[in-house]
């Protein structure tokens, strides 16, 4: 049965919210998705790449990790090359924005990879829609394992 008005379902159980880290050196940006998601999912900023790369590094998981291309100190395909060989798995949860998607560097890098690239200005209800949905698949993984949702 589908969840009620307030997220519960039938059985009265209230689903987690998605759970999205942001990665992006503009703090301005970064504040704009977190107000605009943060009613619905849990929303984290990162800085920068590094602190994104701590945070993964020590046990924090979420259900997209919505990364800027064009940092400085490391961008966010050194951080993705990084989180591949640390946490393979986490690496698939990225979904990267740029406001450059058809510069060549970026495209070269992302033209094997599964990973989502939005660009920018990002639409901030299909993201929040993308993060829903995410969130929802991971949900299931978690009841299917035993886990709560």
């Amino acid at each position: 049965m589908p969840p009620d008005r307030n997220g519960a379902s039938e059985s009265g159980v209230v689903p987690r919210p998605g759970r999205v880290l942001l990665v992006d050196d503009d703090v301005r940006m970064a504040r704009v998705f977190r107000d605009a998601l943060s009613e619905d999912h849990e929303v984290v900023l990162a800085a920068d790449a590094i602190d994104a790369l701590v945070r993964l590094a020590s046990g924090e998981r979420y259900d997209v990790v919505l990364c800027d291309v064009q940092m400085p100190q490391m961008d966010g395909i050194e951080f993705h090359r990084r989180l591949r060989v640390l946490l393979p798995d986490e690496a698939d949860r990225v979904v990267f924005a740029s406001g450059d998607v058809g510069a060549p560097r970026v495209v070269a890098y992302f033209e094997a990879l599964p990973n989502v690239i939005l660009e920018k200005p990002i639409d901030l209800q299909g993201f929040g829609a993308l993060v829903e949905r995410r969130a929802r698949r991971e949900r299931a993984t978690d009841v299917a394992a035993g886990e709560p949702a």
